[in-house]
């Protein structure tokens, strides 16, 4: 007859394992001996195996009880029903394995090769990196938002880069982005860039927001966002508004420029 640190040892358990399949009934508690000790046969020994054995298999604890008692037949169709499950919970494990290497990837966590791209050739202009976190976190608002739209909006964006004004653009952004300085006075050069692309890009026709015109929270949200990151943004819009512009997301002119 054998103790409970026996009965774990031989079945290549813990006490503490035995213990709780106790508590939940999945194996009987003996009662205790002269001794005042809990002391098990063989049987428990076979039984405590064989839970080993299934639990480790992947079994569930709340389906373990059941397929010990059940004959050839049903055992059969338990373990086609785990292996089912095993085999779903296989495919979940690998998409998240998918979803970590996208984490060490950085930019393509969220975003579509696309925008990963448009977001390489910002870098290679120079773009810091602070300013890069900004506009990452912007385009998995947009991409959240409109997933049919990005692969129709990523060309003229890359276009755009061939524009030397939203080079500097980005340049004066990225300089602003190593300071902390309240008013720094280039945000009035870049709230002049921004109105001069604003003005180029209504004249010439290329605003045209279709059928997201009406959709307000994504624009809204990627003000916020800027502002979030940079409270001096809330400045830039205002300097915007003063020039005739609702703000950079989505460039509507003003009815009339503020006084």
């Amino acid at each position: 007859m054998l103790t409970i640190g026996q009965l774990a040892a031989y079945a290549g358990v813990t006490v503490r394992a035995v213990r709780h399949y106790h508590q939940i009934g999945l194996l009987p508690e003996p009662e205790r001996d002269a001794s005042g000790y809990r002391r098990y046969g063989a049987t428990a020994v076979v039984s405590l195996i064989k839970i080993r054995t299934l639990a480790n298999a992947g079994v569930p604890l709340s389906q373990i009880g059941q397929m010990l008692e059940a004959d050839a037949s049903a055992f059969a169709e338990a373990v086609q029903r785990i292996d089912s499950h095993l085999r779903e919970e296989i495919e979940r494990l690998e998409t998240s394995r998918k979803q970590i290497e996208q984490l060490a990837a950085g930019d393509s966590l969220a975003l579509p090769p696309e925008v990963v791209a448009f977001l390489d050739r910002l870098r290679e202009i120079g773009v810091s990196e602070r300013v890069m976190e900004g506009e990452r976190d912007g385009w998995i608002l947009v991409a959240a938002r409109w997933p049919d739209r990005i692969r129709e909006v990523m060309p003229g964006k890359h276009a755009q880069l061939d524009d030397p004004q939203l080079v500097r653009l980005y340049r004066v952004l990225s300089e602003m982005s190593e300071s902390d300085a309240g008013d720094d006075p280039r945000l009035e050069e870049a709230a002049d860039i921004l109105a001069g692309l604003a003005e180029q890009a209504y004249t010439s026709g290329e605003i045209n927001l279709g059928d997201v015109s009406h959709d307000d929270l994504p624009f809204d949200l990627l003000d916020a966002l800027a502002v979030e990151y940079d409270p001096r943004a809330e400045r830039l819009l205002d300097l915007m508004r003063e020039r005739g512009w609702a703000s950079w997301t989505r460039p509507e002119r003003l009815a009339a420029p503020p006084d």
